[in-house]
């Protein structure tokens, strides 16, 4: 009902019989509860605000996009329910309606957008604004997606010109070091030794330059996995038995415990015995000789089968983190920084994904998630209408995918947690961990 019909009303309320003004009234009640039925029913969050900006309605969307209840929101102010939102500096704006977005982390990470207005009549002062929240994770991500799959398909035409002009050249300066092989074999043998150290260093380093190349292929190219039944414990023990030189030499024990009737896979047994490889690998070099030790941990549930690389060593930094999965970013001297990033394109190619937690000077944590391919159909039990909880808040599920990696400020320190996007079933992640997911190609 208009002010203007309800300031004629009032200046005629003696003149109205006590019926009518029943009758009015129940009306007002009436389009009161309509009204507020019809914001608890949208999915955007509405908020109401006075003039000073404190809160005077919060739907039920709203209350799930901030953590809060209608009660511990109804009258402050919006600064202290939506932290990172200054009331002031949006007043003084010079545009009377204000579109922004906005990243919140609790109840659970989201991006959000939204659009403050204000309400009032024709030539009138304001009586208030409204707050329109809608959730935009899902877009962003969806952008950042495209924004992604465009990055790899660039790369991958970068490492098809890489293979053809450093290849070939390569090909060529191993083919006239053979030639000079066979020159310098026919000198005495006073004159060979110099000449035969300085072959040796050409050799080594066009060998160096071919195994990166490979590695750049092998993490750009998309490939099609050729799979076939596979016991994810046979690889895991021929990937151990080719690291055991190492291991033995550097004194690190690796400990195993592993679960029992662990089902079959549908795997390409090469690509996951390199993702093996290139994690175990990565543990021990991160550990200390004579007192550093790799925990291999293996676990099925109903959906997937996951097998978890621990170790004792440095740990990761959170810019290290952060860069995880960029080409050539590494932090070990001879590193092509290459590892990960082939590993990820594995286990994403197998429809898994994995899991990094770190600690500086506590150790890493690497899980590999493989889905299984002997799902029983299950019986689900008849739903019931889902209604909010008090707190609004929705569980945060640990494979919602989220935008760029992100690291805490500098310096800081506790466990980090990087987690890709994983394709099988949600759980639950714990809020004490600081998250951070790579971007989805």
């Amino acid at each position: 009902m208009k002010s203007a019909v309800l300031d004629k009303i009032l200046s005629r309320l003696d003149q109205i019989e006590p019926g009518e003004v029943q009758a009015l009234l129940s009306r007002l009640v009436r389009e009161k509860g309509f009204l507020q039925k019809v914001f608890e029913a949208l999915q955007e969050g509405v908020l109401l605000l006075d003039t000073s900006g404190g809160i005077s309605f919060i739907n039920h969307a709203g209350c799930r996009f901030f953590g809060t209840t209608p009660e511990e929101a109804q009258g402050k102010p919006l600064d202290e329910v939506v932290r990172g939102v200054d009331w002031t500096n949006l007043m003084h704006s010079n545009r009377r309606t204000v579109s922004r977005d906005l990243e919140v982390f609790y109840p659970e990470n989201r991006y959000l957008n939204f659009y403050l207005s204000p309400v009032a009549e024709e030539g009138e002062a304001d009586l208030g604004h409204v707050m329109l929240v809608r959730d935009i994770t899902r877009s962003r991500e969806e952008a950042e997606k495209e924004i992604e799959s465009e990055k790899l398909n660039a790369l991958t035409l970068l490492a098809a010109g890489v293979a053809h002009e450093i290849g070939n050249p390569l090909n060529s300066l191993s083919l006239h070091l053979q030639l000079l092989e066979r020159r310098i074999a026919d000198l005495p043998e006073g004159d060979q030794e110099p000449l035969q150290k300085h072959l040796g260093t050409a050799r080594t380093e066009i060998g160096r330059l071919d195994t990166i190349l490979k590695q750049f292929l092998e993490a750009m190219r998309p490939t099609k996995p050729e799979r076939e039944p596979t016991e994810l414990h046979e690889l895991l023990e021929e990937s151990l038995l080719a690291l055991s030189p190492e291991l033995e030499s550097r004194k690190i024990p690796v400990k195993l415990d592993l679960a029992k009737d662990l089902p079959s896979l549908d795997l390409d047994p090469t690509q996951i015995k390199q993702a093996c490889y290139n994690v175990i690998r990565n543990a021990y070099q991160a550990v200390e000789q004579n007192s550093g030790e790799i925990l291999i941990q293996s676990s099925v549930t109903e959906y997937e089968v996951r097998l978890a690389i621990s170790d004792n060593g440095s740990g990761i930094s959170p810019e290290a983190m952060g860069a995880m999965f960029e080409p050539f970013r590494t932090t070990k001297a001879e590193g092509t920084g290459l590892g990960m990033l082939i590993v990820r394109r594995i286990l994403r190619e197998h429809g898994g994904e994995l899991e990094v937690e770190s600690e500086e000077e506590v150790g890493t944590k690497v899980t590999l998630y493989f889905p299984r391919t002997d799902k029983r159909v299950r019986l689900l039990e008849d739903s019931a209408p889902i209604e909010p909880s008090k707190s609004n808040a929705h569980p945060t599920h640990r494979r919602r995918r989220e935008s760029h990696p992100r690291c805490p400020p500098h310096g800081s320190r506790g466990k980090l947690r990087l987690l890709s996007c994983r394709r099988s079933h949600p759980s639950q992640t714990s809020p004490q961990n600081w998250r951070n997911r790579s971007p989805p190609y």
